[in-house]
């Protein structure tokens, strides 16, 4: 029970994190819009930095670059989801 609740609160902890870091790209990336974002392009915001957050801990852990639960996953978590949100946003029209 202990070993899959680590599991399920990391998977919950990159869901917050990349998904609120994809939306706050997507909402503060400086740029002029014609209209509010719709909520499908908030969604795949906040999936897309989610995914990111999630490929980046998986890729360092397997690299051995740091392990789980340890500050340096925890930024580069936060340092892909802000990559992945900014090309998102950068690319939509």
């Amino acid at each position: 029970m202990a070993a899959t609740m680590g599991v399920v609160m990391g998977f919950l902890a990159f869901l917050v994190i990349g998904g609120l870091t994809g939306v706050f790209v997507l909402v503060f990336y400086p740029r002029e819009r014609r209209s509010k974002p719709q909520a499908k392009k908030f969604l795949m915001a906040a999936l897309i930095g989610f995914f990111a957050a999630l490929a980046s801990s998986y890729v360092g852990q397997f690299a051995d670059l740091f392990q789980s639960g340890q500050i340096l996953e925890w930024l580069s978590a936060i340092g892909a989801s802000c990559l992945a949100g900014f090309l998102y946003a950068s690319a939509d029209k």
